[in-house]
């Protein structure tokens, strides 16, 4: 059984696209996409700076059609099931990738929420001055109860022993200042804090665009960032995807489903090598492929051949959903 990810903020890099425009159709298919985000994508791509694609109006429409663009190239021209993953999913922005994926969104959909969020985002994050801060190791127990003394919160719980604290500058170098026993902070390189109240503005703005879309049910297993929960309705999940910007990502709980379901394999789209890092960690026996240039491309398609429509023990696979109550949005 195959999950098929895609990445979320902070997994960009200057000129990823790059090799990938070389492929036939690719520069066509992403000047479309520029058309539908009003960016010029190909040159985030390829010559903008460090700096540039960190701003979060420029990253997360980029890392979407990004990881759309390496969808495309994966099945194109390859004998691969039509019914290629078995379950989809996406880290904090990569969300809107995975509702792609799963039918919920057309792609062109997918883009222009994620061209909404993005700026709305960057303009919450201008209106108070806060960040994010990744907290490495420790005891789980004692890293949560620590950000929540300090009002932070924790924003993303990755598992593998990765928590980002999300809040205040001030709250932020207090945390760092005193560490939790054996854990190390990082602080990242992000304008805001994400996933929390400070954005709320930005999750209402994505509201008014999400009002306008009518989703479909998803042909392909989509999971929550909620909860890890597998959503079963599009209304449900374009839902849960407008709440989760003012809300923590718990990739810890969607790897827990994954476990659950038995996946078998995990195809990270590009720019890849995040989920398959925390996979490596988090999910023993599950195979991993990261699209990071078209060099990957044989063993990313050999990964599909070998698990998608499959269980571990090799038998057609139906997903069985864990037993979680899904919460409305």
């Amino acid at each position: 059984m195959l999950v098929v990810a895609c990445p979320g903020q902070g997994a960009q890099s200057p000129g990823m696209l790059a090799p990938w425009l070389e492929l036939p159709g690719t520069a066509e298919r992403l000047a479309g996409y520029s058309a539908v985000v009003g960016q010029d994508l190909a040159a985030h791509g390829t010559t903008s700076d460090a700096e540039t694609i960190r701003d979060t109006a420029v990253a997360q429409p980029l890392l979407v059609a990004t990881a759309l663009l390496t969808a495309h190239v994966v099945r194109h021209g390859a004998d691969l099931p039509s019914a290629w993953a078995d379950v989809v999913a996406g880290h904090s922005v990569g969300e809107l990738g995975a509702a792609a994926l799963a039918g919920v969104l057309t792609e062109s959909e997918a883009l222009r929420l994620v061209a909404v969020r993005g700026a709305a985002m960057a303009r919450a994050a201008a209106a108070t001055p806060t960040g994010m801060s990744a907290v490495l190791g420790g005891d789980a127990q004692e890293v949560l109860a620590r950000i929540a003394e300090l009002e932070l919160t924790a924003a993303n719980v990755n598992g593998g022993g990765q928590v980002v604290a999300a809040g205040t500058l001030d709250a932020l170098a207090r945390l760092a200042s005193t560490l939790p026993t054996r854990a190390r902070v990082v602080p990242l390189q992000v304008a805001g804090a994400f996933h929390t109240r400070f954005m709320e503005p930005a999750s209402d703005e994505l509201a008014t665009a999400a009002a306008a879309v009518v989703p479909a049910e998803p042909r392909t297993p989509l999971l929550s960032n909620a909860d890890g929960t597998v959503v079963r309705s599009g209304a449900h999940a374009l839902g849960r995807i407008v709440t989760q910007v003012a809300n923590p990502v718990r990739w810890d709980l969607c790897q827990a489903t994954l476990q659950a379901l038995g996946v078998t394999a995990l195809l990270e789209l590009a720019p890849g090598g995040v989920l398959t890092g925390l996979a490596r960690r988090t999910l023993p026996g599950v195979e991993t492929v990261a699209l990071k240039s078209p060099a990957d491309l044989d063993a990313a398609r050999d990964l599909v051949r070998r698990h998608a429509g499959t269980s571990a023990a090799g038998a057609p696979a139906v997903p069985s959903i864990p037993d979680r109550q899904e919460t409305p949005s």
